[in-house]
C-alpha cells in the first residue's frame, strides 16, 4: 500500500503571508490545522525559513496597495520564531525600501533581499548577516524595481527579475556587482535547476492595465547560466507569476488566467492554473487546476507536495506532485485575513 503524501509531517509547519491580514499564519503540515498567527505590519509579502538560525525572515514591502499602486514603500523586515510564533525583530534597511524577493545562502550566513530604486539609486539588493541580523551590503541591479531574486546553489551567483526593465540582472555576489543583463521582455517569478545550470523565468510580467498592442509569449525563458543568454521557452497558455523547481526537480509554475467580462476590459479572474515540468528534460508533465490568482508556490522539502497561494481568492492549495491530484485547499479567508501570499515549509524542530 502506497504511503499517504501527509505520512511523516508531523510537527512540521506551513506558514502564510496574509497581505491584507496582515498576518503570517501557521498550520500543521500533516492535518491542516490552524495553529496561529502573528501580526505584523502593513503589507507583508514574502518569507524565507533559515534552518541555521530556527528562523522566519517576511518582507514588509508597502504601506498599502500594491507595485505601482501603493500607499507608500516600507523599509522593514520581519524577524519571526516560528515555534513560539513571535516576532523577534524588526530589521530597519533604511535608506531601501521596498523589500519584496528572499534568497538564503545558509553556508555563508548570507541572506539576500531585493529592494526597490530610488532618484539618486537603481534598485538593488540588500546582503544581510544571518547571524547578527544586520545589513552589511548592497548591489546595483541597475533596473527601478528588482522583485524576484534567486541564487545559484554555490551561492556565487545571484539573478534579479524585473517587471519594467527588458532583462534579468545577473550579479557576483562575491565581488559583489553586475556582471550581464539578459534579454527578457519583463520578467516575474523565476528558479534555478539544482545544480545551477539553468535558470527558469516567467515572462512577459503581469500587465493589467489592458493596453492593447502584441503581447510576448508567454511563459518560461531559459536561461544557460554558463552564458546567460536565453536558450528556450516553455509555452504556457496565460501569464506565469510564480516559479519554483523541487527537490525532486519539478519545475512549477502559477498560470494567471483571466475570463471575458462584459463590463471589464480586463476580464475577471478565472481559476489558476498549476502547470508541471520536468526542469532536466523540460518536458511538460501536467496541470492541475488552483485558485485566483496564484502568487507564490513552494514545495515540501522531500519535493512530494506542492503549495500554491492564490491572493485573490485568499487559499492556498496543496497538490500531490507524484499524482498531479488536489490534496486540500487552505481558506485563509475565513480567518478573516484576506490575500494569501509568501509560504514557507518549516519542519519540526530535530
Amino acid at each position: 500500500m502506497l504511503q499517504s503524501p501527509r505520512t511523516g509531517r508531523e510537527g512540521d509547519v506551513l506558514a502564510v503571508v496574509s497581505q491584507s491580514g496582515p498576518t503570517v499564519s501557521f498550520f500543521d503540515a500533516a492535518s491542516d490545522r490552524h495553529l496561529g498567527e502573528v501580526h505584523v505590519p502593513a503589507e507583508p509579502h514574502e518569507l524565507c525559513f533559515d534552518a541555521t538560525q530556527r528562523l522566519l525572515w517576511c518582507t514588509l514591502t508597502y504601506h498599502s496597495g500594491y507595485y505601482h499602486a501603493n500607499g507608500g514603500r516600507r523599509t522593514e523586515l520581519a524577524v519571526i520564531d516560528p515555534d513560539t510564533r513571535r516576532i523577534v525583530e524588526f530589521v530597519d534597511l533604511t535608506p531601501e525600501h521596498g523589500p519584496h524577493g528572499l534568497a538564503l545562502d545558509p553556508s555563508r550566513g548570507r541572506l539576500y533581499v531585493s529592494v526597490e530604486g530610488a532618484e539618486d539609486r537603481p534598485g538593488g539588493v540588500v546582503v544581510i548577516d544571518t547571524a547578527t541580523r544586520r545589513p552589511i551590503g548592497r548591489i546595483d541591479t541597475h533596473a527601478p524595481g528588482p522583485h524576484w531574486f534567486a541564487i545559484d546553489p554555490a551561492g556565487r551567483t545571484g539573478y534579479a527579475t524585473n517587471k519594467e526593465a527588458p532583462f534579468v540582472s545577473v550579479v557576483d555576489l562575491e565581488r559583489g556587482t553586475l556582471t550581464a543583463k539578459v534579454e527578457v521582455p519583463g520578467s516575474e517569478g523565476l528558479a534555478l535547476s539544482a545544480d545551477g545550470s539553468h535558470v527558469f523565468v516567467a515572462a512577459p510580467y503581469g500587465n493589467f492595465s489592458g493596453g492593447a498592442g502584441e503581447r510576448p509569449v508567454t511563459g518560461l525563458r531559459v536561461i544557460d547560466a554558463r552564458t546567460a543568454s536565453v536558450i528556450d521557452t516553455l509555452p504556457t497558455e496565460d501569464i506565469v507569476l510564480p516559479v519554483h523547481v523541487t527537490s525532486t526537480g519539478k519545475l512549477l509554475a502559477g498560470e494567471l488566467r483571466m475570463a471575458a467580462d462584459p463590463g471589464s476590459q480586463l476580464g475577471r479572474h478565472a481559476p489558476g492554473r498549476l502547470a508541471v515540468f520536468a526542469a532536466d528534460t523540460r518536458t511538460k508533465l501536467g496541470e492541475v487546476e488552483v485558485g485566483l490568482f496564484p502568487l507564490t508556490i513552494t514545495s515540501s522539502p522531500d519535493g512530494r507536495l506542492a503549495y500554491v497561494a492564490c491572493v485573490v481568492s485568499s487559499t492556498v492549495h496543496i497538490v500531490d506532485l507524484e499524482t498531479l491530484r488536489p490534496l486540500a485547499r487552505l481558506d485563509i479567508a475565513r480567518l478573516g485575513e484576506p490575500g494569501a501570499h509568501g509560504l514557507a515549509y518549516v519542519p519540526r524542530p530535530s
